[in-house]
């Protein structure tokens, strides 16, 4: 749906993360002499991925207590919704409202037919028609682009690395040990990977995050023909993050947080490494840009 290289990107680094896994696994086997730790961390990768693929739209709001409404209760974000499902000709999603006065939005869902699009109070508030309309666009783009997905399967890789990781600890000091200079090498191989391992899939799952906000702006863009609208929202919803952050010691809100369109949290000193989302700079600079270029209505 879009004409950038992002999704090859994305397939890169899930392909980077598989990379780490079986340089673990390798590892472990060599420890161990068994490939049986291996095998099994796999078939815990594949239900968890399947987990949080098929679930994926309940945890997350639950995670924000939101609840569903109707045309009646929100009838501007359900005319916006409708237009830009049909034009985009796909399912309109359910429609649901969370109960916080930090403006945000996420969506959320298996496919465009089991998909659901919520927006918290705040950002209700906060947003003009125009600005919203954006919002939306993007957060559609996001299920149309198969994103739950891809963020799905990023997880659960990440998690398996972490849970292989700690077997690696395990088989390094107590499997790895010899007489020879082999063996002390294997340990210290070992080891350090164990540590390095989850700091490389999480820096791998936030990279594979921020690639999929770019593609979402993009196509968001393109579907409303609007791209200063989001670029005007983005600027209103980072402000009004800072002044009414979300909990960060809700461990539900971090977990669901890399599904909303801006960082929920109060902004910090964070390294581009680490950040769940994109700086906000640098995704209003492509979006003028955008306007710029491709002679888009909000330009004029």
């Amino acid at each position: 749906m879009h004409r950038h290289y992002n999704g090859v990107k994305t397939a890169l680094l899930l392909g980077g993360m598989w990379a780490v896994l079986l340089g673990i696994g390798w590892v472990i086997a060599g420890a161990t002499r068994s490939s049986f730790f291996i095998i099994l961390f796999g078939v815990i990768g594949l239900a968890g991925t399947a987990y949080s693929y098929w679930n994926s739209d309940k945890l997350a709001l639950a995670s924000m207590r939101a609840v569903p409404v109707s045309p009646q209760q929100a009838p501007a974000m359900y005319r916006i919704v409708h237009e830009l499902s049909q034009a985009a000709g796909q399912p309109m999603p359910r429609l649901y409202i969370a109960p916080t006065m930090s403006p945000n939005a996420f969506a959320t869902g298996r496919n465009p037919e089991h998909a659901a699009v919520c927006c918290t109070e705040g950002i209700l508030q906060m947003l003009d028609e125009r600005e919203l309309r954006a919002v939306l666009g993007h957060e559609l783009m996001h299920v149309y682009n198969r994103d739950i997905l891809t963020s799905s399967v990023a997880a659960a890789v990440a998690g398996l690395i972490t849970s292989a990781a700690q077997m690696l600890q395990f088989a390094a000091l107590f499997g790895g040990r010899g007489n020879d200079n082999r063996g002390g090498g294997n340990m210290l191989v070992g080891l350090l990977m164990a540590f390095l391992a989850p700091l490389a899939a999480s820096v791998i799952q936030l990279a594979i995050s921020r690639t999929r906000e770019y593609d979402a702006d993009e196509d968001g863009s393109k579907l409303t023909g609007d791209p200063l609208a989001l670029a005007s929202a983005l600027r209103k919803i980072e402000g009004g993050a800072n002044q009414r952050p979300m909990d960060p010691q809700d461990q539900r809100l971090v977990n669901t947080s890399h599904l909303m369109i801006a960082n929920p949290f109060r902004g910090g000193a964070v390294s581009g490494l680490f950040r769940t989302h994109p700086s906000t700079d640098d995704r209003v600079a492509r979006l003028e840009n955008m306007a710029r270029s491709g002679g888009f209505y909000g330009n004029r």
